[in-house]
């Protein structure tokens, strides 16, 4: 009678401890579905903020649709590239953008943006006419590494979107190597404002 008692105590331990692993690899499935992305960074065009090769945690446009100035996000737009790229926000919908070029300045409403980010003044111009007021619902991107970057400047890409984004860039999780010394500084590891 033990016996018999001791083989269902063990038949249930094992259902429960199957049932949980189940839940639990369902539940990261879902997180790392709908709330959650991880995704790399490829390319130069925001130098010195992110390095090629970097992998960030970015949370899904479902969980963070608010993108502000500042925001790092990812976006995909097949027409204009079929992976996804990494930029910076510049501006929102309503806000009007405008670029001197000679000077390299970005101004945003009339204010010339204190840009402490970027790699070197904004001197390319890609195709798009400036002033430009963002359409409701879209963004004005740029990459920090403004004269090696293919952004809205780009009338192929222009103002995007939001339904574009994929998310928004919330923490470094690896670093990729360092563009000049060719190491990997993991004391970069961390939120990425």
């Amino acid at each position: 009678m033990t016996n018999e008692k001791s083989e269902k105590s063990e038949g249930r331990e094992l259902y429960e401890w199957a049932q949980t692993l189940v839940c639990s690899v369902l539940s990261v499935v879902l997180v790392f579905t709908f709330v959650i992305r991880l995704i790399g960074v490829d390319g130069h065009s925001m130098l010195p903020t992110l390095q090629h090769g970097d992998r960030l945690m970015v949370l899904t446009s479902m969980f963070c649709g608010n993108y502000q100035p500042g925001d790092i996000v990812i976006l995909r737009k097949n027409s204009f590239m079929p992976e996804p790229i990494v930029k910076r926000v510049i501006a929102t919908e309503g806000q009007l953008v405008d670029i001197d070029f000679n000077t390299g300045s970005v101004f945003v409403d009339g204010e010339r943006l204190n840009e402490l980010y970027i790699n070197e003044p904004t001197y390319t111009n890609e195709g798009t006419v400036f002033p430009l007021r963002v359409p409701e619902g879209s963004l004005f991107v740029m990459g920090d590494n403004r004269n090696a970057s293919n952004d809205s400047r780009d009338s192929r890409l222009g103002t995007v979107d939001t339904r574009y984004v994929i998310g928004r860039a919330v923490f470094l999780i690896f670093p990729g190597q360092d563009v000049s010394t060719g190491k990997r500084e993991f004391g970069r590891i961390g939120g990425i404002g």
